[in-house]
């Protein structure tokens, strides 16, 4: 590892002093300790490609305080195992590949971003990287790793890839949390989520987020099907709790990877069940009905994948969509694809900004 490598993996798993809080946007006067982290990152990654800068697209219909706003990312970061021993990107430099690059790239996504709420899977790296680094940024976090992880299988592997959720705990106070594991016709599967309750320090308001990675793989539709169902039994279990409970009826963000393009079935239980659900990244059409054109986009031996796959579900009568993060054009991502020495995964990240509706 590069000294300005070393320099940045030592700054960012040194906590943030008490007085420092955690902001919904990067804001270089009032915590001075971003920038400069960022800084850090811009060195450790100083021989990439320039990087791209992807704009908010801000809905006319958000008029949530900008103090009170949650903002959201969604993110398969690529387990490191499955990047280079299994996936077989035969576009990408396997340096692009290499933990000791990807690792600050993953960070700096975060830091230039700053979300109060992170959302991942495929993460393999989680007890010996991400979370010392984030909690040292003021995030708790819970982690749940598949029982069956085919990192398992890959030779100098760091463990079992699994799901995470990271929270800002200035801005959240943790309620409870769970770790599923997903069924199918009550045999329980490979996939996973968690779910966690969580009450907002500014508004005194509950909400409930999941994080989940259904199976992949054409062919298992089905499967990714029944286990949305499971999930979403589980998530009744969770919000519709005795009158008087405060995470009664609360409302509901779910992240996932669920390798389902939107006309699945998957898709259709999530976009018609009882909860009311809408998908966030469909205020980037301009109809409001049509998921991008891709969230991940590959080439393997088999040839080229572009599609949309990852989503940020929300509850649409208890939650605004204030700002969308836009997706990068095919120019910017370039001709081999993901991943590459600009994105360290084969998913783009999605990240919302929204804020609770008030109560009529």
């Amino acid at each position: 590892m590069g000294g300005g490598a070393t320099k940045l993996y030592n700054a960012l798993t040194q906590p943030l002093s008490s007085t420092t809080s955690l902001l919904p946007f990067p804001s270089s006067h009032l915590n001075p300790q971003l920038p400069e982290l960022l800084r850090q990152c811009e060195e450790a990654l100083r021989d990439r490609p320039p990087r791209f800068d992807r704009k908010f697209v801000h809905l006319g219909d958000g008029d949530g305080a900008p103090s009170s706003v949650i903002r959201v990312m969604q993110w398969n970061i690529l387990a490191q195992a499955l990047g280079e021993g299994l996936d077989n990107f035969v576009m990408c430099p396997l340096e692009a590949l290499s933990w000791s690059r990807r690792k600050y790239l993953i960070v700096e996504e975060v830091l230039t971003y700053r979300p109060h709420i992170v959302c991942m899977q495929e993460v393999d790296h989680y007890y010996d990287t991400l979370q010392p680094v984030l909690a040292g940024l003021g995030y708790s976090s819970h982690f749940c790793p598949k029982p069956w992880s085919p990192c398992l299988g890959v030779e100098g592997n760091n463990g079992p890839d699994g799901c995470a959720l990271f929270y800002d705990e200035s801005r959240f106070e943790l309620l409870d949390s769970v770790n599923i594991r997903l069924s199918a016709m009550r045999i329980p599967t490979n996939q996973v989520a968690i779910v966690t309750t969580l009450r907002c320090r500014i508004t005194g308001k509950c909400v409930c987020v999941a994080v989940t990675h259904l199976k992949a793989r054409s062919g298992w539709e089905w499967l990714r099907s029944t286990q949305g169902s499971d999930l979403l039994w589980h998530l009744q279990n969770v919000v519709q709790k005795q009158p008087g409970d405060p995470a009664a009826d609360i409302p509901l963000l779910i992240c996932g990877d669920f390798n389902a393009v939107p006309n699945e079935e998957v898709y259709r239980r999530f976009a018609t069940s009882s909860f009311g659900l809408d998908s966030a990244y469909k205020k980037l059409s301009r109809d409001g009905l049509t998921e991008p054109e891709y969230t991940t986009w590959k080439i393997r031996p088999t040839g080229e994948c572009c599609s949309t796959l990852d989503y940020i579900w929300y509850t649409k009568d208890t939650l605004r969509v204030d700002a969308v993060l836009d997706m990068p054009t095919e120019e910017e991502i370039g001709p081999n694809r993901l991943p590459s020495f600009s994105y360290p995964s084969d998913h783009l990240s999605l990240v919302c900004d929204f804020s609770f509706k008030e109560e009529e």
